[in-house]
């Protein structure tokens, strides 16, 4: 019989397609404005098993774009927050959360193979490249978001292969940092040539030694120790506005594309 929560998914997908969604496994990596409206996608369409990674806690800010955050969660672990909503959607998935920073050092811990899809909407760009190197040696497939930030306008949000991808800084940034390590495997991109002005104007503590979600957290470590529990923002020199709209609508795109492949493969 049917899951009734999917009854409806099940009129496009049938039984079999269904079937193909509780068994993929799917590892989102970053659960800000676009992973975590991923991972929501992901659980409401049957996927029966997440691996959630982000090693940070939901800050006030985050309660614009991200669907763990409100103001009763500030504080918390994204992922665990993140955890008991998809629970509370979806009891049967089984969803892995990990409090921890992927890197090249903690990849073999992830333990990818070749049946597994990879979402990667992680905002450090030597972290970024370390998943999209770890994912194409593993054989897993791989959708990834480019930069989401300083965009209003969602109909602009494209897909394409990343050497293909044009007007977007973050994905030049993955292009020539792959080049650099000699990747030149393909995989699928999500991204917007959009590009709006920042109103520096607006005085944020994010950035700075005052940055609210700091004293939340435990400090800092350096990026090459790669930490477990690691807290960004008070160390990012340039803090940059998003819209749900924009990074929501990307985590769906990302969702999508999951779930076309699982019911093809």
């Amino acid at each position: 019989m049917i899951n009734p929560l999917f009854q409806r998914l099940a009129l496009i997908t049938g039984e079999s397609g269904l079937d193909a969604l509780d068994r993929t496994r799917v590892f989102v990596f970053g659960l800000g404005g676009v992973g975590s409206w991923c991972a929501e996608a992901l659980a409401r369409s049957g996927v029966g098993h997440l691996v959630l990674v982000d090693s940070d806690a939901v800050c006030v800010t985050n309660v614009n774009r991200q669907v763990q955050a409100t103001v009763a969660t500030v504080g918390r672990a994204k992922t665990e927050a993140l955890r008991e909503r998809l629970l509370a959607v979806n009891p049967r998935c089984d969803v892995d959360a990990r409090q921890e920073v992927f890197s090249a050092r903690t990849a073999l811990s992830f333990g990818m193979g070749t049946e597994d899809f990879v979402v990667d909407a992680i905002d450090s760009l030597t972290f970024k490249l370390d998943l999209i190197q770890t994912a194409g040696e593993a054989g897993a497939a791989l959708f990834s978001c480019m930069g989401m930030a300083q965009k209003m306008d969602p109909t602009q949000i494209r897909v394409a292969d990343i050497w293909h991808t044009a007007g977007c800084p973050l994905a030049r940034l993955v292009r020539t940092g792959l080049r650099k390590r000699g990747f030149s495997g393909g995989f699928t991109a999500v991204y917007s040539p959009e590009r709006l002005p920042r109103h520096d104007e607006i005085a944020v503590v994010c950035g700075s030694g005052l940055c609210l979600c700091a004293k939340k957290r435990v400090p800092a470590d350096t990026e090459d120790a790669a930490p477990t529990n690691k807290e960004w923002c008070s160390t990012k020199k340039v803090i940059n506005g998003s819209a749900v709209t924009v990074t929501a609508t990307a985590g769906m795109i990302l969702a999508s594309l999951v779930m076309g492949a699982s019911l093809t493969r």
